[in-house]
């Protein structure tokens, strides 16, 4: 197969694994907990998977053998970043705001009921 012709599947490869990550993250995780998170996170780690999943493939289709050495330092490396998209997506979780408690700003109003003194005697 000509060396142009395998790029261009790779290239094909990388944007649709990306989409998968993304969705998949989103789906996974939770799209509440990705839209509190800063851009550069989800640039950084969505890209870096796409692209190790597309070098894993190379490595495969090059070597005689699919699993060899690169395609196993690759899957280990895609499951290194798999558990830092979940560990950034839990810390989210756990340390984003509650909105949804309350509307006007912070302040809560409490109700005081207070309970008749006992008559002496």
């Amino acid at each position: 197969m000509p060396p142009f012709v395998l790029r261009l599947a790779y290239i094909a490869e990388f944007f649709l694994v990306l989409i998968a990550v993304l969705i998949g993250w989103s789906q996974i995780g939770g799209q509440n907990h990705l839209d509190v998170m800063p851009w550069y996170d989800k640039l950084i780690l969505s890209v870096s998977l796409s692209l190790v999943v597309v070098l894993a493939s190379i490595s495969a289709v090059r070597q005689e053998k699919a699993w060899n050495s690169k395609s196993i330092t690759c899957f280990i490396a895609a499951l290194v970043i798999a558990l830092g998209m979940a560990a950034i997506t839990y810390y989210y979780h756990v340390h984003e705001e509650d909105e949804d408690d309350d509307a006007d700003g912070g302040t809560h109003a409490m109700l005081v009921h207070r309970l008749p003194r006992s008559l002496p005697g």
